[in-house]
């Protein structure tokens, strides 16, 4: 008889278990550091502080079961605004035409209809590469 079948190492499994338990509050606590970081750079000119705040809340969003269904909740709330988060957090995640329907909504919101210079510019551009590959 030997010692090695005397000595019993942590399974497999309670390892794994704690590991992904780490890396939970890993997470957690990142995304509370870049939460104040973006708090913190917020009073900067620009808008620096608010995507970082955004990508402070994913984190937090995808290690805490409690933030999960405050987004499921606020999902069904308030669809049109949560929408760009999800599409932000999938595994190939789409940046420009996020950004770029976030800015067509702001300039929705602040502007009034002839002023409105984003759509027009989107229009010509379109019409601009069409002629230049026909």
């Amino acid at each position: 008889m030997t010692f090695a079948t005397a000595i019993r190492l942590p399974s497999f499994r309670s390892r794994s278990r704690t590991l992904r338990a780490l890396k939970r509050w890993a997470l957690m606590v990142g995304g509370l550091f870049v939460v104040l970081l973006g708090i913190l750079i917020a009073p900067l000119p620009g808008p620096g502080g608010i995507p970082v705040i955004a990508v402070g809340l994913m984190l937090i969003l995808k290690s805490s079961f409690w933030a999960k269904r405050q987004f499921i909740r606020a999902q069904y709330a308030r669809p049109k605004w949560v929408y760009p988060f999800r599409r932000l957090m999938r595994k190939k995640p789409e940046f420009a035409p996020v950004f770029w329907q976030q800015a067509l909504r702001a300039e929705k919101i602040v502007l009034k209809r002839p002023r409105r210079r984003l759509i027009r510019a989107r229009k010509m551009l379109r019409r601009y590469f069409r002629k230049l590959f026909r």
